[in-house]
């Protein structure tokens, strides 16, 4: 009986940034890369497979805040109310509901490095929707770390950065100073948790050459003979190389 080939061993990378940072692009454009490569590729929703209540987080904004639902698009903009409502009890509702998001998370990440795939990739991960909590408050500091404990930690953790206003062009559905504060928002929890892989704005082409290149040297099918440009990341201006990957862990709505 002829013996089964080890499989390789699972890796998996997140990608986060905020609405219109061009992650579904470069997460099509990966996928698609390592599929050529021959290797078996699966892809993680967050809001659509591990996210959970995602009914009533969608309908929320609309029914309660009175926002538009749907995806914006150039040409039809639309108006969301829902992560980007402030309030003392909606933060403690976002704290509930994170928390939950984290232990589905966590079974999620199980699941799937127990399939057949070589490489996971997770379009959105809990980092999202810390980015939406306020981390000056010692309090949320201190509850992020909590969740960090709790959650598998990707071998790579992509954040694209973003310009607000070519974000907003591209999906138009949030209020422009939301995007600069979320944007800030997103460089402030990697100041404190320190797991992002932080790519810096630049053209869509240049953003592949440099996730593909960059998971092609940290992930374990990399092929050691293959020579790749270094990676570069963006510094909290978004203009200035930084190291990437500082030693060391939303859904639309909510």
């Amino acid at each position: 009986m002829t013996a089964r080939p080890k499989k390789r061993a699972t890796n998996f990378v997140s990608f986060s940034g905020m609405d219109g940072a061009g992650k579904s692009t470069q997460i099509e454009a990966l996928r698609t890369r390592m599929k050529e490569d021959g290797l078996r590729v699966l892809l993680i929703k967050f809001w659509d497979d591990v996210a959970l209540l995602t009914k009533f987080r969608e309908t929320a904004g609309h029914t309660i805040f009175k926002g538009d639902q749907g995806v914006g698009t150039p040409a039809a903009p639309i108006n969301r109310r829902d992560k980007n409502v402030r309030s003392s009890l909606m933060t403690g509702v976002r704290l509930f509901l994170y928390s939950i998001d984290a232990i589905s998370i966590r079974f999620a990440v199980k699941k799937a490095l127990r399939s057949e795939a070589d490489l996971v990739i997770f379009d959105r991960y809990i980092y999202d929707e810390l980015a939406n909590l306020s981390l000056s408050n010692p309090a949320i500091r201190a509850y992020v770390w909590l969740i960090m404990m709790l959650v598998p930690k990707p071998h790579i953790s992509y954040l694209l950065d973003a310009d607000p206003v070519k974000a907003r062009a591209r999906k138009p559905e949030y209020p422009l100073q939301f995007l600069y504060t979320n944007r800030q928002s997103y460089l402030t929890l990697n100041d404190l948790i320190g797991r992002f892989t932080v790519i810096c704005p630049m053209s869509i082409e240049e953003v592949q050459r440099t996730v593909l290149s960059y998971a092609r040297k940290r992930l374990s099918f990399s092929d050691p003979r293959q020579e790749n440009d270094e990676c570069r990341a963006s510094s909290a201006d978004g203009r200035e190389p930084v190291t990437l990957d500082s030693p060391q862990a939303g859904p639309a709505s909510l």
